[in-house]
């Protein structure tokens, strides 16, 4: 849905939601220090490859659950799953923690709050359903994976696409965004993500090749060149933006408070003349989705203040995301800082203004 702040939910209910507010600088921030200048680092912030006894293990572990799954209706499955993951909530107290402080922020409650905690669970349990859902993938025919969007929706994601001079959708942690890779790619459009492969090089190349039966392909964090290329010949690619917070972004205001989100997906846009197109993908209670567009953003230039507003329009997006279907998000790192030292370094970091705050943009071509 394009240029309305309302719409309607999986359930069909309508929600009503408000871009973020701005806020002002705190004048207590303390001094102003330049923003460093981030290397090049995958979005899980891992450094090196799983030793390969653990890799080939998750290799075959995930071979495995996709032969059995293929096989299971997706509810039962789907429940069965959720009892371990909602397990791993009660039983690590550090995702636990992040995944309270996250949902404290889109609920506007104290993290401890028993609706917290509530959320977070449902989140979980639609963390299984996605889970399994991306296994069952795979074993289906490209009609069939097609279908699981209506094509009207998909119809107006062309429209999009070739009045564009490359698309760059922004997605998150909401919904299935494997779901909308298969109905694009069943269709013969050239879609591309962007992906982690330096912890799990073998999954990474297995995921590869199931994506690329439905024309779609996963591109490594790091290969830059194809990056740009993709978006040159006015192809789509997909970004996830809420890996969690990172002090090397832009600040953004998100919900209630500061944090940061990526620089790339503005500077890409700015580099290459694309249009960003924020989108996600809603459950629906019969397990098909329905796909919600939020108002396409250029980028005139890869100037500070360009980038930050870009920025703000994008986390705009992500809010109304968000809050439409809280139960389906499940990024469980923390996207704002989680102690003192972050959030003082993120008010430095906001109180320089963009020409500061936009360093990170040496880095990122």
């Amino acid at each position: 849905m394009l240029g309305n702040a309302r719409f309607t939910g999986p359930n069909g209910k309508t929600f009503a939601v408000a871009p973020a507010p701005r806020a002002t600088p705190s004048a207590a921030s303390g001094p102003i220090e330049p923003s460093p200048k981030p290397a090049l680092e995958a979005p899980h912030r891992r450094v090196a490859s799983a030793p390969r006894p653990v890799e080939r293990a998750a290799v075959l572990g995930y071979r495995a659950a996709e032969a059995v799954l293929a096989h299971l209706p997706t509810g039962p499955a789907a429940t069965v799953v959720g009892w371990f993951v909602q397990a791993s909530y009660v039983a690590w107290p550090t995702k636990r923690r992040w995944a309270n402080l996250n949902f404290g922020h889109v609920l506007g409650l104290p993290p401890d709050d028993p609706a917290v905690r509530r959320m977070a669970l449902a989140a979980y349990r639609s963390y299984a359903r996605y889970l399994v859902e991306i296994m069952q993938l795979p074993s289906m025919s490209l009609d069939k994976a097609g279908a699981l969007i209506d094509s009207t929706q998909v119809d107006e994601f062309e429209r999009l696409w070739r009045s564009s001079n490359g698309l760059i959708l922004t997605a998150s942690h909401v919904g299935n965004n494997e779901a909308i890779a298969a109905a694009v790619g069943s269709r013969g459009w050239p879609l591309s993500g962007l992906a982690d492969d330096s912890t799990f090089p073998e999954l990474f190349e297995r995921l590869n090749e199931e994506r690329a039966r439905w024309g779609s392909r996963v591109i490594p964090w790091r290969n830059l060149r194809e990056v740009y290329g993709i978006l040159k010949r006015g192809e789509i690619l997909g970004l996830l933006i809420d890996w969690g917070y990172r002090s090397d972004g832009i600040p953004v205001r998100l919900f209630d408070a500061w944090t940061t989100l990526p620089a790339g997906p503005a500077f890409l846009a700015g580099r290459t003349g694309s249009t960003i197109l924020p989108i996600t993908s809603y459950r629906r209670p019969d397990g098909t989705f329905f796909v919600a567009y939020q108002d396409p953003i250029r980028v005139a230039s890869t100037e500070p203040a360009e980038l930050a507003r870009a920025t703000q329009a994008i986390a705009d997006a992500l809010q109304k995301i968000v809050a439409a279907a809280p139960d389906q998000w499940y990024s469980f790192k923390p996207l704002w800082p989680v102690n003192d030292e972050e959030r003082a370094a993120l008010a430095r970091l906001r109180s320089a203004g963009p020409e500061e705050s936009g360093a990170f943009a040496e880095g990122a071509g």
